[in-house]
């Protein structure tokens, strides 16, 4: 399964270190544009005593989403309550977590596409007027109840921002796409990881973690990770390029950050269809997994690097898919 993966975009328990997490935009690393707009809307917001306008924030898993919205609260100077779409299930859930408030206070909601529908309805009045609408009791007995609630600003976080319902999106004044890191953002990310631990890394591993962590920065902290106990175990402690190429090679990640699962997916496309096209459904249950595990998690990375692509009649394994596989390539009809 994905959550096994040392490479999965998706969080996992070791990955809640708190002392890696940048506390203000200065101290973040990447997403260029985003936060130069977001240091003008917070300084705006705050010149006008305002709350901040609703903010969407969408895009693979583990690029900083949360980061950045506790970054937010602190430049704004209020808490931050977190939460996610699958915790709030009914509209009481929502209204425990507005009421406890305070005035131009964030509210954090992960997976905000997993809201019920029915919570979701309710959700629109508080976006915009502040204002809970809560039904109560039932039949003939039920009646309507409204909670004034305090000026707040709402950050949802969504990898799927299509599965968003379209009045949801409008209800968002500032919505932001992170995408992929470059290779120099992530060496940046590495060497600061490096001076939180107080690990001494030299610079072609610097270089080498930053290459295998898939444009990710919850990666290349989970990679650093595992390369400093092999450091302080087969080593002196320092994290040198030998090194980091044994420890990732042990853990079954190669020079560009594919591991087993990947070339798994890569070799059901081109072994079992040929190199495609094929339909996702029949690359999930070929590798025995979820669909939209697939979508969400597998694919992009692949995609986001060419080695495969999507047709209007499915999934097309290119020819660094075949590369990296070792396998000979002839160029099909679908080719440009």
């Amino acid at each position: 399964m994905d959550k096994e993966r040392i490479v999965t975009a998706m969080s996992l328990k070791e990955d809640e270190d708190q002392t890696l997490r940048p506390q203000t935009l200065d101290q973040y690393v990447g997403q260029h544009d985003i936060k130069e707009m977001l240091d003008v809307y917070i300084k705006a917001a705050l010149k006008r005593k305002e709350a901040l306008d609703h903010i969407l924030l969408y895009g693979p898993p583990g690029l900083g989403k949360t980061t950045l919205a506790q970054i937010i609260a602190h430049e704004l100077g209020v808490h931050i309550r977190i939460t996610s779409g699958p915790a709030i299930e009914r509209s009481g859930d929502l209204a425990a977590v507005l009421s406890a408030l305070s005035p131009g206070d964030v509210l954090f909601i992960d997976e905000i596409h997993r809201l019920p529908r029915f919570v979701e309805e309710v959700l629109y009045a508080a976006m915009e007027d502040y204002v809970l609408d809560i039904v109560i009791g039932k039949d003939h007995e039920s009646r309507s109840i409204r909670i004034d609630l305090p000026p707040f600003t709402l950050i949802g976080a969504t990898t799927r921002f299509g599965d968003l319902s379209p009045p949801l999106r409008e209800r968002f004044g500032v919505v932001l796409r992170l995408n992929y890191y470059t290779d120099a953002e992530l060496e940046q990310i590495v060497r600061r990881t490096a001076r939180v631990y107080q690990t001494e890394i030299k610079e072609d591993a610097v270089l080498a973690l930053a290459k295998r962590s898939r444009g990710t920065p919850r990666i290349a902290n989970r990679l650093f990770r595992r390369v400093r106990d092999f450091a302080e175990i087969i080593g002196d402690g320092t994290i040198t390029n030998e090194i980091t190429d044994h420890a990732l090679g042990k853990l079954g990640i190669d020079h560009n950050g594919l591991d087993r699962t990947d070339y798994n997916y890569l070799r059901s496309i081109v072994e079992k269809f040929a190199g495609g096209p094929v339909g996702i459904e029949s690359i999930a249950a070929t590798i025995s997994e979820e669909i939209t595990t697939v979508e969400d998690v597998y694919e992009p990375f692949l995609m986001q690097e060419a080695y495969i692509k999507r047709t209007p009649r499915g999934r097309v394994a290119t020819e660094k898919a075949y590369q990296a596989l070792g396998i000979k390539y002839y160029k099909g009809l679908l080719d440009t």
